[in-house]
């Protein structure tokens, strides 16, 4: 059976994530630039092999003084630690639309098993005679795993952030 490349249409597609502040709220940000790409054996989607980067310095949370922050050696670290990817190890189909990807997230140089649920959203063609296939991603990971270990108390007990950081993504792929 042939192989499939599936490209990362960026146009159509965000990285985000959220995470809890002060313990009562969540704050929400994204990576602007990134590069993904999937093989599968014809579509069988239970036979790809993905890659995913992330420029660690296009991290947005809509507020200049914290993304400069989280760029900061207290944090990502960009001028070291440039990019954040992922590599997939195994697909498991749960059904038709549900999978779970495992792989090696790496931040910092630190490379981690993850799971990440996802959805499919099907296939389809739009009207220039493309082919795109729409995935809905989740996960979660402790931060501290990965070097991700600044924070600060609280007058009232616990923390500023909390460990566990909630990704989320909205992906659409073009068949190469």
């Amino acid at each position: 059976m042939a192989t499939t490349t599936w490209n990362l249409d960026i146009t159509h597609s965000e990285i985000g994530f959220k995470i809890r502040h002060l313990m009562i709220s969540n704050v929400k940000g994204n990576f602007g630039k990134y590069t993904g790409s999937f093989t599968t054996e014809g579509e069988d989607l239970s036979t790809a092999q993905i890659a995913f980067e992330a420029e660690a310095a296009s991290i947005n949370t809509n507020n200049e003084q914290r993304d400069g922050h989280l760029k900061s050696g207290d944090f990502f670290d960009v001028e070291q630690f440039p990019h954040i990817s992922f590599k997939s190890t195994e697909v498991i189909k749960k059904d038709e639309h549900h999978f779970t990807v495992k792989g090696h997230l790496e931040i910092k140089s630190v490379a981690k098993p993850v799971e990440l649920e996802v959805i499919s959203s099907g296939i389809a063609k739009d009207p220039w005679g493309q082919t795109k296939i729409a995935f809905e991603i989740n996960a979660k990971i402790n931060r501290s795993e990965f070097g991700l270990t600044w924070n600060a108390p609280l007058e009232t007990g616990g923390l500023l952030l909390s460990d566990e950081i909630h990704l989320n993504a909205e992906v659409q792929f073009v068949k190469a």
